[in-house]
């Protein structure tokens, strides 16, 4: 039986990169010259740490983040940008949580959008990522083709497609 998998994983690598990218472009920048500028990835809870000497700055910080990430082939979508800025001193702080995987609440939203479609397949919620299982391949396709126009804030990547 045909099957495919849904997910939403960010590389590691790619992401490292990005960021490395926009700490050299920040530094090299003239409205940042001698500015207090902190970019810091934590691996191990995929956040960022971002730090500037206004809300201003940190903006354009977040601007330069998000259109070197689409550079490097990472969606806009992996960066949760709802926390806001807050002052530390005489600095501006602010978390960027980075998403990497499906959480449990957006995979039942996933798989209802699913079963609404209408279409002949079958979806399971397998920890943080869905597969998606029907007769044939066009269904699968379909399935692919639609979730493309859902507005769902992730990135998701169909992985491990199987005939």
């Amino acid at each position: 039986m045909p099957s495919f998998d849904i997910a939403s994983k960010v590389d590691l690598q790619t992401l490292d990169n990005a960021v490395n990218v926009v700490k050299k472009e920040i530094t090299n920048r003239f409205d940042f010259k001698g500015a207090h500028v902190v970019i810091d990835l934590n691996k191990k809870d995929f956040k960022l740490n971002l730090e500037a000497d206004s809300e201003m700055k940190l903006e354009q910080i977040t601007d330069v983040l998000i259109s070197r990430s689409i550079k490097q082939g990472l969606a806009a979508e992996i960066y949760d940008l709802s926390k806001e800025a807050y002052a530390s001193g005489k600095v501006t702080k602010k978390e960027v949580i980075v998403r990497n995987g499906i959480k449990q609440e957006d995979a039942k939203k996933i798989v209802k959008l699913i079963k609404d479609a209408g279409l002949k397949v079958q979806a399971a919620i397998m920890d943080d990522i869905i597969r998606v299982s029907g007769k044939k391949i066009d269904d699968l396709q379909e399935v692919i083709q639609a979730s493309k126009g859902w507005n769902l804030g992730l990135a998701l990547q169909f992985v491990n497609m199987k005939s």
